[in-house]
């Protein structure tokens, strides 16, 4: 379903901003995609021959790729434990759970299940899950490759061609990425500037787009801001208990105590 299936509005209303992403979330995706695009750069030079020639100065490259590497994680980290999580953790919990929808938006490619794809469609979520995935793999592996006393020659030779074969799935996964984010002037406006217009939205993820206009959650955090309704439940006091027990009301009868002990 497109925006042309929709009722027309008035344009100030389709050009609505909406918060998309916190300034934790965005700081979380460009400082994981430097550390990635620089293992990915670096590891490209080293691994191929004649880059490496051409390039020179092995040794740091090697030092700038195991630093960029031990850094992939300390983003996730910072914005996951910070004062400012409440987006992050919200938006991690919307990329770990998957719908029937975003199946077959997968499998057909976004040709269908497309009026249900919320704040992230599946393609998103499939990319966060390899990153999530890919950052352990490649820190374990690189990690035996680059201390590798304390391990037998199996283990060397196997985080080896784990580390060759998963840097070749970062190199196109990443490219995909990028190519896709170019050809959506509207999601990669929403991870610079923070927001999206309602146009895209309703357009892209009417799902979503229905939850913001529903709760009027513009914050990014995925919390309801709507103030909770006051609870109407009602604790008795001990001596109130009573009284409802009895039909004597505690404090009236002190007031009337009171009352006759009270002189002249």
């Amino acid at each position: 379903m497109t925006s042309l299936s929709r009722p027309a509005r008035l344009d100030t209303t389709n050009d609505e901003p909406l918060d998309r992403f916190s300034p934790a979330e965005r700081a979380l995706h460009w400082a994981t995609a430097a550390a990635v695009l620089t293992c990915a750069v670096t590891g490209l030079v080293l691994y191929v021959g004649p880059l490496s020639s051409l390039v020179g100065r092995r040794n740091l490259l090697k030092d700038i790729h195991v630093i960029a590497g031990l850094s992939m994680p300390v983003p996730l980290i910072l914005a996951y434990l910070g004062r400012w999580r409440d987006a992050v953790r919200a938006d991690i919990g919307r990329l770990s759970r998957w719908t029937r929808a975003d199946r077959r938006w997968l499998w057909t490619r976004g040709l269908e299940g497309a009026e249900r794809v919320g704040k992230f469609n599946a393609g998103q979520k499939a990319n966060a899950a390899f990153i999530a995935g890919m950052i352990p793999v490649m820190l374990a592996s690189g990690s035996i490759m680059r201390w590798f006393e304390p391990f037998p020659l199996e283990w060397r030779t196997g985080a080896t061609f784990v580390h060759d074969w998963t840097a070749i799935a970062t190199w196109l996964i990443v490219a995909g990425h990028i190519a896709f984010a170019l050809a959506d002037s509207g999601s990669l406006r929403g991870m610079i500037t923070g927001q999206v217009t309602r146009r895209w939205a309703e357009d892209r993820h009417p799902r979503w787009a229905s939850e913001v206009s529903r709760t009027g959650d513009l914050s990014g955090d995925g919390r309801d801001p709507r103030p909770a309704p006051r609870s109407s439940r009602w604790v008795a006091r001990p001596e109130e208990d009573d009284a409802m027990n009895t039909g004597w009301d505690p404090r009236r009868g002190e007031r009337r105590r009171e009352e006759q002990e009270w002189p002249g």
